[in-house]
């Protein structure tokens, strides 16, 4: 599946979208090496990517043609993610929106189905920029300003 945009970031970690529709995502990911912390589990920093790309994609799930962006995230770590090679999913849901934001949580399981951390976000809805604007700051600028109520 894929994400409907090219995210750099979310290439490099490895992320594999699984679900994506209805308001409910999935995202699979298998920590590598260099994904560790020094207790030889998976950073908090990739934990907290996971899950928000998961929630983001479960907002997104619902209007696959707008984009969203972060406003605030809360998140709890329950137990270590393994770093020992095998799989974490991360489900995302939406809980609710309105015209212009989308508030979602997410956790994390490990391969044994244990949750490992779990979030709560608030997202806004902004427009996708162009193709052929791809570089251009004016595009970055358009895609940033507020969807209209009206």
């Amino acid at each position: 599946m894929n994400f409907g945009a090219d995210i750099p970031f979310v290439t490099l970690l490895g992320f594999s979208l699984e679900l994506f529709e209805g308001g409910e995502s999935a995202i699979g990911y298998t920590p590598r090496p260099d994904h560790l912390n020094s207790f030889a589990v998976t950073h908090g920093g990739a934990c907290m990517t996971l899950l928000d790309v998961a929630m983001a994609t479960a907002a997104r799930s619902v209007q696959k043609d707008m984009g969203v962006v972060t406003i605030e995230m809360k998140t709890s770590f329950m137990r270590p993610a393994p770093g020992d090679g095998s799989r974490l999913t991360a489900k995302g849901s939406l809980k609710h929106r309105s015209a212009t934001l989308a508030f979602t949580e997410a956790t994390i399981y490990d391969a044994r189905g244990q949750a490992c951390a779990h979030s709560t976000g608030t997202f806004k809805y902004v427009r996708r920029q162009a193709a052929s604007d791809a570089g251009s700051a004016e595009a970055a600028n358009l895609a940033a300003r507020p969807i209209s109520t009206d």
